[in-house]
């Protein structure tokens, strides 16, 4: 690259703007289709976890050592029984926000008050009505943090996924640099960071439209 050659050539990306919503869009599927589904496999296992404590360490232990693995090394491992598709990105995506949401639904359940628990049980709910109606919507705050640090991650690490070929907007990382070209790859890394903030916030906005109780409570003090 020349030292004279600017970071950013604004041509090239009205070009390419195209181009780059379409890769946003795979890029946003990507990443928050996997927080999707983890989000189902781990609000009924933290209902497990939470219900039988002894099943949780166990639980922990194997998402945290999924959690370790590289996400490359991850990637390559699925590869030979996904090939090159966007499952091999996504299930070991998936894999990795149980490390964050089941810990947090478990959590979320733990800081039900007892008394509410109790009131709910005197009333006649069952368990599976009491959890629906009573114990989650009680945890939906604790739950929805960990859901935050899911998406933020998931779509961070989506990028990774071009060296296999399905990275969505990794794809202008690898390209800007194998032609040593700078704007393609601080255009992706600005629009990563923009998918991130904008889901960080639409999250937060769920939050407080699933919680009007916790607005009026700010409101009141």
């Amino acid at each position: 690259m020349n030292d004279s050659e600017p970071l950013i050539r604004w041509g090239w990306i009205g070009d390419h703007a195209g181009e780059l919503a379409d890769y946003t869009g795979v890029h946003l599927r990507l990443g928050l289709l996997p927080v999707l589904f983890g989000l189902i496999i781990s609000i009924p296992l933290g209902i497990l976890c939470h219900r039988w404590r002894w099943l949780y360490p166990p639980v922990l232990t194997v998402n945290n050592i999924l959690y370790s693995i590289p996400s490359l090394a991850l990637f390559m491992i699925f590869v030979k029984y996904t090939g090159l598709t966007e499952r091999t990105v996504m299930i070991p995506l998936t894999l990795y926000t149980l490390s964050v949401l089941v810990p947090n639904v478990v959590d979320g359940l733990a800081s039900v008050p007892e008394p509410v628990r109790q009131a709910a049980i005197a009333m006649g709910f069952g368990p599976v009505r009491r959890v629906v109606q009573v114990e989650l919507p009680i945890a939906v705050p604790v739950v929805i943090a960990g859901v935050r640090v899911a998406a933020v991650s998931s779509i961070s690490l989506v990028a990774v996924g071009q060296l296999i070929g399905q990275g969505g907007l990794g794809y202008y990382i690898t390209r800007g640099l194998q032609l040593d070209f700078p704007t393609p790859i601080v255009t992706a890394i600005a629009l990563i960071m923009l998918l991130a903030l904008t889901t960080d916030a639409l999250l937060v906005l769920a939050q407080r439209l699933l919680t009007p109780w916790s607005r009026s409570k700010v409101t009141t003090s």
